[in-house]
């Protein structure tokens, strides 16, 4: 429900040292009628899957979301419910799939965790009898009101959650609205400013004065434009990623090409280290908007890791390269700023999370990654301190149908 590498990291630990205890517990300081060491063992490594690079060090991941599902539905359901039809449906083993109830609806969805019960339940009972569970319960009555109640309670504690999310959810929506609403007023003032300013280059003014007003119309009505993007951007993240779905083909040399256009860079000297290079233009099927904000915002970030280098930029510290990689489509944002150290790019996509002291929201990365993956992208880095760093975009190549040029008979 809440991924968090560090979370997973001390679930696994705990996962795996609480088998191993508690198998010391019901093995041979409180004997049970039924505990098998091997099986106990197998638990306990299953618990490492939480632990693994590649399920911790993005959580939020589809492979990591079914790897925890996965895991948790054999730890829990499935595990728990062998277990106490092995016992006889005994106090200890009641006690406990209670808990495991409430335990599994707080670590998913309600929604996953009670098909898991259901699934896990009948496959947990079918092993169990296989096993040559013994059939002898002392008070199956009891037993099904006790884990009766703990279901219930467990969906009870769902909704609830679910419902606090809403409410939490429709309270920012709202604040957002409301903010969005001041911010984007003045920025229509700005952006009239600029049309004056295009206007007045109309008259009569000097050569050299209408050069300059021209482009500072274009870079106020471009900062404009930014602006209303980031809103947008910080209303999505608001609405927790649910991303809108319209979407069209899209050229990514066009793309690239209309982003930096527009961008508003600080001084003719950033937009001087920019170049585009096009290897092999292709198409992609994509909301436009929320790409050309998530190239803006890759950009934004060279452009901040290259201010924060030593030496002043020159032609070339930031390049964007439209290409081809294993059958995919990629734009890749490469700049020659103070790079990334490892420990960060493990943690980069997480929510919150900012390389930036002081500055960001850490919420621009979680946005891109999120937009890519909508578009069944995948959006990765690799960088090295000191060496710069670059940000890969690899897309689904969409197929376009040749125009048929008729000939003269």
């Amino acid at each position: 429900m809440h991924p968090s590498r560090y979370r997973l990291l001390w679930i696994g630990a705990f996962t795996f040292v609480g088998h191993l205890v508690i198998y010391g517990i019901w093995g041979h300081l409180i004997p049970q009628p039924y505990e098998n060491p091997w099986v106990r063992l197998v638990m306990a490594l299953l618990a490492l899957i939480y632990v693994l690079p590649r399920v911790s060090r993005d959580p939020s991941s589809t492979e990591s979301a079914r790897m925890f599902s996965l895991a948790t539905w054999i730890q829990l359901p499935w595990f728990f419910t062998w277990m106490y039809w092995m016992n006889g449906g005994n106090a200890v083993w009641l006690g406990s799939v209670a808990m495991m109830i409430l335990i599994y609806y707080h670590a998913t969805d309600w929604r996953l965790a009670t098909l898991g019960l259901i699934t896990g339940g009948l496959a947990g009972w079918a092993t169990a009898e296989l096993s040559g569970s013994p059939h002898g319960f002392t008070d199956p009555l009891a037993n099904t009101v006790v884990i009766g109640f703990s279901w219930t309670m467990g969906l009870m504690l769902g909704f609830s959650g679910a419902n606090l999310r809403r409410a939490r959810l429709l309270n920012t929506l709202s604040t957002m609205g409301v903010m969005a609403h001041e911010l984007r007023t003045p920025l229509a003032t700005v952006n009239l400013m600029g049309d004056v300013l295009r206007n007045l280059v109309q008259h009569d003014v000097p050569e050299a004065k209408r050069k300059k007003l021209e482009e500072l119309a274009t870079r106020l009505q471009n900062l404009v434009r930014s602006m209303n993007r980031q809103i947008d951007t910080q209303i999505s993240n608001a609405q927790l990623m649910r991303l809108p779905r319209e979407q069209s083909l899209i050229t990514a040399a066009e793309l690239v090409q209309e982003v930096i256009n527009q961008y508003p860079f600080r001084s003719s000297r950033e937009r001087d280290c920019v170049q585009i290079h096009i290897q092999n233009d292709f198409f992609f099927t994509a909301s436009r908007p929320l790409f050309a904000q998530v190239l803006t915002n890759l950009v934004k970030n060279a452009l901040h890791a290259l201010a924060a280098a030593s030496t002043a930029p020159s032609p070339g510290d930031l390049r964007l390269d439209v290409g081809m990689h294993h059958g995919k489509g990629r734009i890749a944002v490469s700049d020659d700023g103070i790079g990334i150290t490892l420990e960060q790019q493990q943690r980069i996509f997480e929510p919150f999370f900012s390389t930036q002291t002081g500055a960001g929201n850490g919420l621009g990365l979680t946005f891109c990654k999120n937009v890519v993956e909508s578009a069944n992208g995948r959006l990765s880095v690799h960088s090295q301190p000191g060496l710069g760093a670059v940000f890969m975009i690899d897309l689904p190549i969409t197929p376009t149908v040749p125009t048929q040029v008729a000939t003269p008979a």
